[in-house]
This record gives C-alpha cells, sequence and structure tokens, in this order.
C-alpha cells in the first residue's frame, strides 16, 4: 500500500462539479474557435449558472439520479454545460463519439440501460438509424438546430432556475461509463464513480500536466472518449484555468498557428498529432514562447519527435501512460529527469509495479505486466454488468492492464506492448473482433483476422487478413469496397486500412485463430526470434 492514498481520497458525500464549482468568478472558462474563425467565450460564473439550469431540467423532465445518459456532441461549450449538468444531477455520462454508428450506439443504449440521450443535431442520423428495439430509452434530446421528433435541450434549460436544488451524490455513486474496446466481443463498460473525478484531477492535472490557475491549456482529445474526460474537462476545468477549445479538422499548420496565437501554456496532444507536425518544414518560424508544459500519452511517442521540439522549440515533450480504467500512472514529471524513449516512472510510489501471469512482481529489466494496485483511489469501480470479467482482470492486489513493459534499475518503465490483441492506432482502441464481424458480414469474406501493423505516424494501423470466398478475385477494388463495406457498419477509425488476401489463417488445433502469430509477422518476429525474447 502507498502512503498517501489519503490525499487522493474524497469526501464522503461528493460530486465532482464540486471541484469546477470551487473556482466560480468572472474569469474565462472557456476560449472557442471552429475552422471558419467563428469564436465564443464563458466565464465560470456562466458556464456554471447554465449547468445549473440543465440539472435542475433534466430532474424537471424525469431523469434520477442514477439514469444513464448517452452524450454524443462535439467540441463545443455546449459540451462542457451537457457534461456538468448531468453530474450535477447525479446522471452517469455514457461518452459517445460522433464516429460512432448505429450498432454501436444501440449496444451502448441497451447493455447500459440508458435513460436518455442528448445528441447535436448533425449526430442524431446514426441514433435514428437503429433497428434494434430500445426499451430503455424515454427521452431524445437535441441541441444545434431543430430536429422533429427530438425534445429541445435549450427548450428544457429555459425555465429552470440558475440555483441547482437537485440531489447530492457520495463518492460511490457512478459517474461515467466509459465503453472501450476488447479482444473479443462487444466494448466493456468501465464505471467510474464521483470518487474517481477527485482523484484523477490531483494525480493527472497537478503532478503530470502541471496546470496552474493561470494558464491556457489545450488539450487535443474529442468528447466521446475518456481521454476528453480526462484533459480538456476534468484536468482543465477542475484547475481553474482557460481552456481553449478548438472545433476543426487537424492540420499541422493550423495547430501551430492556433498555438502562437492563442499563447497556449500547456499543451496535450496524440502522439499523431506530435508525428504530423515533427514533420512540417518551417516549424522555426512559429514562436511558442508561452508553452511551458507539453505532454503525450495514449501510445510511446518515438525520441526523433521528442528531439525536434526540444531543438526547434526548447520544449520537452513528456510521455504519460494511463488507461481508460484508471487515470495517468506513468509519466515524466515537469522537472524530473526525462530519458527518451522511456514512459517515466509511477506518479505516486507504489500504485503501479511489473508483475508476472500470477501477480507476483519481477525483478528490474524483467518484462512483464504492468498492474495496478488495487487500493489506487483512480481505479474504476467495475465492468458494468460483469462481475466475472471484473474479478478476472485481477491478480492477487494488482489489476492487470493487458500491457507489457519492464522496470530499469533506476525505475524508470519501458513499454513492450500489448499482451492481448487489442490495437492501439493514433491513441484509439480497437478490439480486432469488430473489425473482424463487420467483415464478415461481407459475401467475398471466408475468414479473416485483424492484428496491428506498424505505422510511422499512427503507431500502429489496423491490418485485415482475409480469406475469400471460393470463386472470388482479389483486386484492388475489392480492397476499397471492403474498407468502405466496414466504415458503414462500424466506427470509421476502426477500418483497416492495410488488407492482405491469404490462403489460410493460422489457427490451434481446435480451430481458433491465431492472430499473435500474425502479430508477430507484422513486428518482423519469426517463432525463433520469438523463443530468444
Amino acid at each position: 500500500m502507498y502512503h498517501d492514498k489519503k490525499n487522493y481520497t474524497a469526501p464522503e458525500n461528493y460530486n465532482i462539479t464540486q471541484e469546477i464549482e470551487k473556482h466560480a468568478s468572472d474569469k474565462l472558462a472557456l476560449i472557442y474557435q471552429n475552422e471558419l474563425g467563428v469564436t465564443d467565450k464563458i466565464t465560470y460564473n456562466q458556464l456554471i449558472q447554465r449547468s445549473n439550469k440543465l440539472a435542475n431540467g433534466l430532474n424537471h423532465i424525469g431523469l434520477q439520479k442514477g439514469d444513464r445518459v448517452l452524450v454524443g456532441t462535439p467540441r463545443l461549450i455546449d459540451t462542457y454545460i451537457i457534461y456538468l449538468g448531468c453530474l450535477k444531477a447525479g446522471l452517469v455520462i455514457i461518452p459517445s463519439s460522433e464516429l460512432l454508428r448505429a450498432k454501436d450506439i444501440a449496444y451502448r443504449l441497451n447493455h447500459s440501460e440508458a435513460k436518455a440521450v442528448i445528441s447535436y443535431t448533425d449526430f442524431t442520423k446514426e441514433i435514428e438509424a437503429i433497428e434494434e428495439e430500445l426499451p430503455h430509452l424515454d427521452h431524445k434530446i437535441a441541441f444545434g438546430g431543430v430536429h422533429t421528433g427530438w425534445r429541445d435541450l435549450n427548450e428544457i434549460m429555459d425555465s429552470a432556475s440558475e440555483e441547482f436544488t437537485g440531489h447530492v451524490t457520495t463518492r460511490d455513486d457512478l459517474a461515467f461509463l466509459a465503453y472501450t474496446s476488447g479482444t473479443t466481443g462487444n466494448p466493456k463498460g468501465v464505471a467510474h464513480t464521483h470518487s474517481w473525478g477527485y482523484a484523477h484531477i490531483r494525480i493527472a492535472a497537478k503532478e503530470w500536466l502541471n496546470i496552474r490557475e493561470e494558464d491556457i491549456v489545450w488539450a487535443t482529445a474529442a468528447p466521446g472518449w475518456q481521454k476528453w474526460v480526462w484533459t480538456p474537462f476534468l484536468s482543465v476545468l477542475g484547475s481553474g484555468a482557460t481552456g481553449f477549445c478548438y472545433q476543426g479538422r487537424f492540420s499541422p499548420e493550423k495547430y501551430l498557428e492556433l498555438l502562437q496565437e492563442q499563447k497556449v501554456n500547456v499543451l496535450c496532444c496524440t502522439p499523431t498529432e506530435y508525428r504530423m507536425i515533427a514533420k512540417m518544414e518551417g516549424l522555426n518560424t512559429y514562436e511558442l514562447s508561452s508553452l511551458r508544459s507539453a505532454v503525450s500519452a495514449g501510445e510511446a511517442l518515438n525520441r526523433e519527435v521528442i528531439d525536434v521540439f526540444k531543438n526547434t522549440f526548447n520544449i520537452q515533450i513528456r510521455n504519460g501512460y494511463g488507461q481508460t480504467e484508471s487515470t495517468l500512472l506513468i509519466g515524466t514529471l515537469l522537472n524530473d529527469e526525462h530519458r527518451p524513449g522511456s514512459m517515466g516512472k509511477p506518479i505516486i510510489t507504489g500504485t503501479v509495479e511489473i508483475v508476472n501471469e500470477d501477480g507476483v512482481q519481477v525483478g528490474a529489466g524483467e518484462i512483464g505486466n504492468i498492474a495496478i494496485h488495487k487500493e489506487l483511489p483512480a481505479l474504476f469501480n467495475m465492468y458494468y454488468k460483469d462481475p466475472d470479467k471484473t474479478n478476472r482482470s485481477y491478480r492477487g492486489d494488482y489489476f492487470i492492464t493487458g500491457d507489457r513493459a519492464r522496470k530499469d534499475e533506476e525505475g524508470f518503465y519501458w513499454f513492450h506492448g500489448r499482451s492481448d490483441d487489442v490495437i492501439i492506432s493514433s491513441g484509439y482502441t480497437i478490439g480486432p473482433f469488430e473489425i473482424e464481424d463487420a467483415l464478415m458480414k461481407h459475401p467475398a469474406v471466408l475468414e479473416c483476422a485483424a492484428v496491428a501493423s506498424p505505422d510511422d505516424i499512427r503507431g500502429n494501423v489496423v491490418k485485415a487478413f482475409i480469406v475469400l470466398q471460393k470463386g472470388v478475385e482479389e483486386s484492388a477494388e475489392l480492397i476499397k469496397e471492403l474498407q468502405n463495406f466496414v466504415k458503414q457498419i462500424t466506427a470509421p477509425y476502426k477500418y483497416p486500412r492495410i488488407i492482405e488476401f491469404v490462403e489460410h489463417l493460422p489457427k490451434t488445433d481446435s480451430g481458433k485463430i491465431r492472430r499473435v502469430v500474425l502479430r508477430d509477422r507484422e513486428n518482423g518476429i519469426s517463432l525463433k526470434d520469438k523463443a530468444n525474447i
């Protein structure tokens, strides 16, 4: 057990929104800009008042503490208001990306037994395309324009009070239900309580991001992912800083212009974004002297990119590691020694170890499983409705993350990849089952397997090995057809960027596909090499 657990444990009666409310003032909470140049701003007082109105309005229409609400919104100030209002009302938020398709959304709605969905108007078409019965869904609420058959979010708020008078939550009440890809089957519902947010802000925002109240912070993650909850939402507003919110497509030139124009002090980007910026010509023409803290998470960032930023801007990009099930666990703090290629060290001593398959700590230099001590206050509550999977994820006192690493003699951690078949691409976690299930619906496909294939920009991309039905000819046109087919069934970021047609797939004696053989082949590891690792 680590000695400072009490510093990260929330009071018994607690709601995450208390972290934001203590910064109530006329200070700017958010600066918004879209790619057309439209801008907006909101103060902490305005943000709190509007979220109070929403919380009261949602309670008034019949939503009660503990009800689940799926939220699908883009990078907008309204998104922050919706999240704050739902949490204040005691509702459990299911973050939902606009990239999800009808099948993805239907599973989340039914598995969670969601009572309501709140969606930006442009995203409602996928919800309306759902063919399955949704027996628990009582309210469909839209904003951003008129949408027939949906309640209007602003009308729900209009007559409500700016003073919230609703339910009081405890630290053990659920706050978020985030769905994450697994190796097989449907996504897992990762349940987080309000106390998770208390610990997360004090670990990630204070220790790693190093956010100060006077900072302008730009975290580029999109709503719908736990990383947005982590940084743009909780870490920024929970620290009393000013968040910069940009709704637009990624462009290295545009990002650099905005960093310079907004005088951003703290930046949190994906490794893919940093890699693409580093490849730009004319980097030294941009002036980023305001930037004092830059971090990267989602996957390891290569040394070449780190060196480009250090040599050009005198900015040390610091790696960090965490999961949907927890918070930022390992990282390099602002004034710590930097080891290029390393993940850093555990943020809190004693919370993370490298263990073997039995949950026993291994020695320095030995590769094992990254494991989180079960007493960490920022560890998830459970896999929703799946106690067996929850229990199987622990070995003794440790939650097993599924990632492998080694720890050197000086306590630095070095990443060695996944221990299962989950694919991490541009920070997205993608389960192979979801791609394979979509491909198998195409009449040309007899069998298939999806694995991670190394990529210089995205870290990894999805690659599908496909055995075609008898009589079907492979072609470039068929590859494009299969890729587009997958995009229509599941979220488009999951589609296989590479497809290789094969005569057969490696299998066990019982007929199970051995993805590990294909994955090792992509990494250039032969069976002989693997025996020597």
